[in-house]
């Protein structure tokens, strides 16, 4: 009877130590990603009943995209442009709707800076002191 009760309470605790080991349970479960949910606008009947069904799959066009509505809560759409950005672009002038055709057009006329700066970067490093300009004229 002694050696009876230790035996007993060694098994006991051995059982209820095996118990707590495991791949996790409850607590290891594959879980549904939360940031990827979204909310559905709540269903509502058209007042106009002639109204074509969407495709099957295709977004819904008042609500947008779950990253456009992101964006949109974060900054708020696109923002005014300020007094000094708009004064920029007035005296910068408007582009040629048609620039991007006509930049590689063989009549634009460009200067051609080719000698020049290649003597500016071939140039030996130095600290200044033998500098020297020319004075056209």
């Amino acid at each position: 009877m002694r050696k009876t009760a230790p035996l007993i309470l060694l098994a006991g605790s051995t059982a209820l130590l095996a118990a707590c080991g495991g791949d996790g349970g409850v607590f290891n479960r594959a879980r549904p990603d939360e940031f990827a949910v979204q909310r559905q606008a709540p269903l509502v009947v058209p007042p106009d009943f002639t109204l074509t069904p969407p495709a099957p799959g295709a977004p819904r066009p008042s609500e947008g995209t779950a990253s456009e509505q992101a964006l949109d809560a974060l900054f708020g759409g696109p923002a005014p442009r300020s007094r000094v950005e708009a004064s920029v672009i007035d005296r910068a002038g408007r582009a040629d709707p048609s620039i991007r055709s006509q930049v590689g057009d063989t009549g634009t006329n460009t200067v051609a800076k080719g000698r020049l700066t290649r003597d500016i970067v071939a140039a030996p490093e130095g600290d200044g002191q033998a500098a020297s300009t020319v004075i056209p004229g």
